[in-house]
């Protein structure tokens, strides 16, 4: 198994126990992406990922994800297949009813230099030429 492999699941580990603490992946300039969902844009650096995140993560009540399968995609990037769930805190839907996401992470001399997240795993699939 690569070290990107590594990587990425146990960054997973964390984020599924609900533990956001952990930055030592994280390079400093990362880029964050967020393709489509509730709050879609791009964000530069550690507190910018860090304040998208939040104010995502504040509009649901027990929101939880899981890696359902982790894929490395070449030497750089690991795909990651996601499940959510909890609840919109504004209109009550069900998060599990959603389409599944998907998560690129983009990775160079061991850290995420790149995070792009997608809340629809199709579109995710579709951008990167890959059977939905």
């Amino acid at each position: 198994m690569s070290e990107n492999l590594d990587l990425v699941r146990s960054i997973f580990a964390d984020w599924e126990r609900g533990d956001f603490r952990r930055t030592d992946w994280v390079d400093p300039e990362i880029e964050y992406v967020l393709v489509d969902g509730p709050a879609p844009g791009h964000w530069t650096g550690l507190a910018g990922m860090a304040a998208a995140s939040r104010e995502i993560l504040s509009t649901v009540e027990g929101g939880r994800f899981e890696a359902e399968e982790c894929q490395e995609l070449d030497a750089q990037r690991v795909l990651v297949l996601v499940k959510h769930s909890g609840r919109a805190k504004v209109s009550g839907v069900e998060i599990g009813q959603m389409p599944a996401g998907a998560s690129l992470f983009h990775i160079r001399d061991g850290t995420v230099n790149k995070l792009v997240v997608y809340f629809d795993r199709d579109r995710a699939l579709a951008d990167l030429g890959l059977e939905a």
